[in-house]
C-alpha cells in the first residue's frame, strides 16, 4: 500500500508538473477508483480526498516552481495577481466541500473533467496577438523568442477567485482551469503558462490544505506517504517540460480528463 502510495504520488505530480496542472486532476480520480475496489482505501471520503490532494500539491508546486524559476519560466507580476484572488477563492471553496455527498461529488468533478477537456480544442490566435489591449502589459522571451500579452486587472482577480473556489472544493489545484484560461484567453506562451499555474499553485495549495487541516480533514498517517513521490514528480516534471514539445501532452491530457470526467460521472449517477 506505501509503494503504491509513492508511485502514485510520482505519477500525478510528473503529469500535472508538465502540464501545469498540479496533479490533483489525476490523484482525486486515481483515489476515488481506489477505495471502490480496495479495503485499504476504505479511508476515502470527498472530504478527506480533497485535504490530501491539496497538501500533495504543495510539495508538487514546491519542487515544480523552484526547477521553473530556476529558468526564468515564471511570470511572477501576473502569479502573484492571480494569487490575490485565488487564495479567498481556494478558502471559500474549501469551506464549501463540507456538503458535498460523495454521489455529487463525483458528478460535478466529471462535468469540470469534461468542460475542461474541451477547452482545449479550441483553436488559438497566432503569439503576439492578445485578445485584450488594456490591463498589465507583458513581454517575456522563450527560446529567442519574444512574447507580449496582456490582462486587465479585473478579469486576473474574478478568475482566479473562480479557479482558488473550485480548487478548494474538488482538491484539482485550479491549474486545470487556469491553465487553458491562460493560453486561450491572455494568449501566454504554454512554457510560461504552465511554470506561472505551478507557482500559484504552490502558495494557493497551502491556504487551502490549511483550512482542511483546520477541519480535521486530512489523515497525516496517509497523506505523509505521497509526499516523497510527489516532490520527486514535481522535479521531473518540470525538467521534461522545458524539452516537450506541448502538443503531445495537450492530447494526451485531453483523452485522459475525458476519461475521467465520463467515469465519474457515470459513478455519481449510480
Amino acid at each position: 500500500m506505501f509503494l503504491l502510495m509513492f508511485l502514485i504520488g510520482v505519477v500525478t505530480a510528473l503529469v500535472g508538473s508538465i502540464a501545469g496542472l498540479g496533479g490533483g486532476v489525476i490523484l482525486v480520480p486515481v483515489l476515488l477508483f481506489l477505495a471502490d475496489h480496495l479495503p485499504s482505501f476504505d479511508w476515502v471520503s470527498p472530504q478527506s480526498i480533497v485535504g490530501v490532494s491539496l497538501v500533495v500539491m504543495i510539495f508538487t508546486g514546491m519542487s515544480s516552481t523552484i526547477s521553473y524559476i530556476r529558468h526564468n519560466r515564471v511570470d511572477k507580476k501576473i502569479g502573484f495577481i492571480f494569487l490575490y484572488g485565488s487564495i479567498p477563492g481556494g478558502i471559500f471553496g474549501s469551506w464549501l466541500n463540507q456538503f458535498f455527498k460523495t454521489d455529487g461529488f463525483s458528478l460535478f468533478f466529471g462535468i469540470v473533467m469534461i468542460l475542461v477537456s474541451l477547452l482545449f480544442f479550441i483553436p488559438r490566435r497566432p503569439p503576439g496577438t492578445p485578445l485584450f489591449t488594456s490591463g498589465i502589459k507583458r513581454e517575456r522571451t522563450i527560446n529567442g523568442q519574444t512574447y507580449t500579452y496582456q490582462m486587465p486587472l479585473w478579469l486576473g482577480l474574478s478568475l482566479s477567485f473562480a479557479v482558488g473556489m473550485l480548487s478548494g472544493l474538488l482538491g484539482i489545484g485550479g491549474g486545470s482551469l487556469m491553465v487553458p484560461a491562460m493560453i486561450l484567453l491572455l494568449n501566454i506562451p504554454p512554457h510560461i503558462a504552465t511554470a506561472t499555474s505551478m507557482f500559484m499553485i504552490f502558495f494557493a495549495s497551502i491556504t487551502s490544505s490549511a483550512t482542511h487541516i483546520a477541519m480535521g480533514h486530512v489523515d497525516w498517517a496517509v497523506t505523509l506517504w505521497f509526499i516523497p513521490g510527489a516532490y520527486a514528480g514535481g522535479m521531473l516534471g518540470a525538467k521534461i517540460n522545458r524539452h516537450l514539445n506541448g502538443k503531445a501532452v495537450e492530447w494526451f491530457l485531453r483523452i485522459l480528463l475525458i476519461m475521467i470526467g465520463i467515469r465519474l460521472i457515470w459513478q455519481g449517477l449510480g
